[in-house]
């Protein structure tokens, strides 16, 4: 059985930028890697993986 817990979090003005920025970076990284991906697709290669 897996558990759960579900906390809030309270972050203060310098730790709220700190996190949108985090999320821009893994947003950029996440759309870099499919661009690439899309692009292979494109020009007849296969999906790669992670494995």
């Amino acid at each position: 059985m897996i558990k759960t817990y579900k906390v809030m979090l309270l972050p203060n003005n310098k730790q709220k930028t700190k996190l949108v920025e985090c999320a821009g970076v893994a947003r950029w990284a996440y759309n870099f890697a499919l661009a690439q991906q899309q692009e292979n697709h494109k020009q007849g290669g296969k999906f790669l993986s992670d494995g």
